[in-house]
């Protein structure tokens, strides 16, 4: 794994505030100024923006909070692995699911190569956002899996509730939504065979300060296709809402997580139907579900215990489930 130790000496620094001269720190960390200011090119390249401006030295544009590995640690109860530069924080689980002990957790401040759904990229830029993924051992194996995303969203939620944060809902079957606009993905990878234990990574993407470059009117940048917002934003639409401490979100994240696959390694979907209908971003509004060439339009009525989507058709109430399926709000064209 490539050594990134000095770049994250030089980001640590940034993150006190104030300029920082390219001499200054050449000093600190005994290399030369032109040296420094190729690693402060690497740096913009992980997605961070740092301006200079010449006799004063390097400043970052906007705080940055890093996230402190002893601090997690101390705040949670199971094996956790802060790596701060990943090609994907899902893919490192999945690599060493032998060796894991289930619950294991690993968080990064950027990923290379981070994906969402059906192999799409995950746009990962440094320090801006929270990318963590947990290994989980499921003994009842993999069919025991289904709705699992459904299950991971509701704790995300929860876990931002008991942060103060209001408001955020779900979209089936593996997002979180604010106002209509994305703030964070799920994304459930397995492997295992039939009648054995599953091996299950869950990974999650979290908006916190995503820069908005290049954003247009509906919120989509030219790098995400769909309108999107952060935890920031929400906070700052929230009366008497503090600013988000990513290293305490993390940890509330972390045990949220934990109790609620407990929980639904015991119980299953049972109790998880009207946790997940209560923060539903659809219920009982026009929608349109789309399955492979299929389109089917409908009023969204929530979820069944096996995670299907309820959609109520002109043929009454059916359920949905498996395949390459979305659901898109309609509403704006109704």
């Amino acid at each position: 794994m490539k050594d990134h130790s000095v770049k994250l000496t030089i980001l640590n620094m940034l993150s006190q505030g104030g300029f920082h001269s390219g001499q200054d720190l050449g000093e600190q960390l005994g290399m030369s100024r032109a040296a420094i200011g190729k690693h402060i090119k690497g740096i913009q390249e992980w997605g961070v923006d740092v301006y200079s401006v010449q006799g004063k030295g390097y400043q970052l544009s906007k705080p940055m909070q890093l996230l402190d590995e002893a601090l997690l640690k101390s705040k949670v109860d199971t094996p956790l692995e802060l790596i701060p530069i990943i090609d994907s924080t899902n893919q490192y689980l999945l690599d060493r699911v032998d060796q894991l002990e289930s619950g294991s957790v690993c968080i990064a401040e950027y990923q290379a190569k981070g994906r969402g759904r059906r192999g799409r990229e995950w746009v990962s830029p440094f320090g801006s956002n929270l990318y963590l993924s947990i290994y989980w051992r499921l003994d009842a194996g993999m069919a025991a899996a289904m709705g699992l995303s459904l299950v991971v969203g509701v704790a995300i939620v929860e876990a931002l509730e008991k942060q103060g944060i209001d408001g955020v809902k779900l979209k089936w079957p593996n997002d979180l939504y604010f106002q209509d606009k994305k703030l964070a993905g799920i994304l459930v990878e397995m492997s295992g065979q039939a009648g054995a234990a599953a091996n299950l990574v869950i990974g999650m993407g979290i908006n916190l300060n995503m820069v908005a470059d290049n954003q247009d009117d509906q919120g989509v940048t030219s790098n995400i296709t769909q309108p999107w917002v952060s935890l920031s934003e929400v906070c700052n639409a929230l009366p008497n809402q503090p600013p988000i401490d990513r290293n305490e979100l993390a940890a509330t994240l972390v045990n949220t997580l934990h109790s609620t696959l407990n929980d639904y390694e015991m119980r299953g979907m049972t109790g998880f139907v009207e946790r997940w209908n209560r923060l539903d971003n659809f219920l009982d509004r026009k929608v349109k579900l789309i399955m492979s060439s299929r389109e089917i339009e409908g009023i969204a009525r929530g979820i069944n215990e096996q995670g299907a989507v309820l959609l109520e058709t002109e043929q009454g109430v059916e359920s949905f489930i498996g395949g390459e399926i979305s659901l898109r709000n309609n509403e704006a064209s109704q």
